[in-house]
């Protein structure tokens, strides 16, 4: 039975949203809170970046030691050799490699520099490097790919599962696809290459996640896996991507995808933390009205709504607030007298706050520095979790600072 499954790109295509930024700490906590809610890969960023180096051998050796459960870590590369050369020797086992495959793009991007022989051709010796240098998996990237013919993207799939790709990924790059189209175009291209269609949806026209859904539906009736690009909150360039949680709520509960059919373990109850912790950590308010993490997502005012609702709940609500975890309490957060820790801290305030927090410390010395560091690095207090994440794995999130 063909099942659906999560590649979430917070990491990648969300750290790349103008006007806001995310620190290798906080993108490491991207990773943490995923693997809570046991979505199966994330997309970690771009290995082949000099200044993502030491984060990624960081992500690799927190991974080994079991900090991210069963979550699968990718890197990004664009396709070609030259990118995949150059991240192999970090050790990521999954890639997704990008090209892009519209006419649009090959006219006004490429602008005479490449053909779509020459996509082909580059795009394959990417996959072949990957390959070779041990990678478990390959997705390759049709970028503006619905913007893209059915002839040249099955060419192109065909090419790069000939190569030893493993799924290929329809990159809606502008947002201007429609449900009832990506369906049929994703059941037709998972049906002409017996292989899975990934989504990937932008939100320009308000439809990303009506999008992934339906392209994975169209996945489903051709029978192959289907995987869906998220990001948290629905962060993203211009308008951003899919929304996470509003995708996984999509599939439960508008379409009651039987859990048998969603091949990854969600634990929903971290949904409200990483929602909450997203923003915090993003500089980027919720909107009241943020599908189940906004501050109104279960507030009622209206007398008909307020009535329905203190009667039961589910006149008014489609699923209960409960399934999605408790709200933080943060010790930053807390009123009044309060002792914190952090860049300027010293240790009598570390122990407090650890001691406080229930946090069994193994190595004082490392774990007090890290929390300096990673305070400097994030410029804002730290949360009780990513505290908890550097007590238990001081040695592996020490690779991310080289020389300390």
């Amino acid at each position: 039975m063909p099942k659906v499954h999560f590649l979430d790109v917070t990491n990648r295509d969300g750290v790349q949203t103008a006007r806001t930024g995310l620190s290798k700490f906080g993108k490491t906590m991207v990773n943490f809170y995923l693997a809570k809610l046991g979505v199966a890969q994330s997309e970690i960023g771009f290995p082949f970046l000099f200044h993502e180096v030491p984060y990624v051998r960081a992500q690799v050796a927190l991974a080994e030691a079991g900090a991210f459960g069963s979550l699968r870590l990718s890197g990004w590369c664009r396709g070609v050799p030259q990118d995949v050369e150059k991240a192999a020797p970090l050790g990521l086992k999954h890639y997704n490699l990008s090209i892009s495959t519209s006419d649009y793009m090959i006219q006004n991007k490429f602008r005479g520099r490449l053909d779509r022989e020459a996509i082909i051709r580059e795009m394959t010796a990417a996959v072949r490097v990957a390959k070779d240098a041990g990678a478990l998996t390959v997705g390759v990237n049709a970028e503006d790919g619905s913007r893209t013919d059915d002839a040249f993207l099955l060419e192109f799939a065909l090419a790069a599962k000939q190569a030893g790709a493993d799924r290929v990924r329809y990159c809606d790059t502008i947002g201007g696809d429609t449900p009832d189209r990506i369906r049929e175009r994703f059941a037709k291209l998972a049906a002409g290459t017996s292989m899975p269609v990934e989504t990937h949806c932008h939100n320009d026209l308000g439809m990303a996640v009506a999008n992934s859904v339906s392209g994975a539906l169209g996945d489903l009736d051709a029978g192959q896996d289907a995987w869906i690009n998220t990001c948290v909150n629905g962060v993203g360039e211009r308008s951003g991507n899919a929304d996470l949680l509003s995708t996984i709520l999509a599939f439960r509960h508008g379409f009651g995808l039987e859990t048998a059919r969603i091949g990854d373990a969600l634990n929903m109850e971290w949904a409200r933390r990483f929602g909450l912790w997203a923003s915090y950590a993003l500089g980027q308010p919720l909107p009241y009205n943020q599908v189940g993490v906004g501050r109104n997502a279960f507030a009622h005012e209206s007398g008909i709504h307020a009535d329905g609702a203190l009667k039961d709940h589910g006149n008014y609500e489609l699923y209960d607030e409960a399934t999605l975890g408790p709200f933080p309490d943060d010790w930053h957060t807390r009123s009044g007298r309060v002792v914190l820790t952090g860049e300027y801290g010293g240790k009598s305030g570390f122990r407090h706050v650890m001691d406080g927090l229930g946090v069994e410390v193994t190595d004082e010395d490392l774990s007090f520095r890290l929390v300096q560091l990673c305070n400097a690095m994030t410029g804002r207090p730290l949360t009780d979790d990513e505290l908890r994440l550097i007590a238990a794995y001081p040695d592996e999130l020490s690779l991310m600072f080289p020389g300390y």
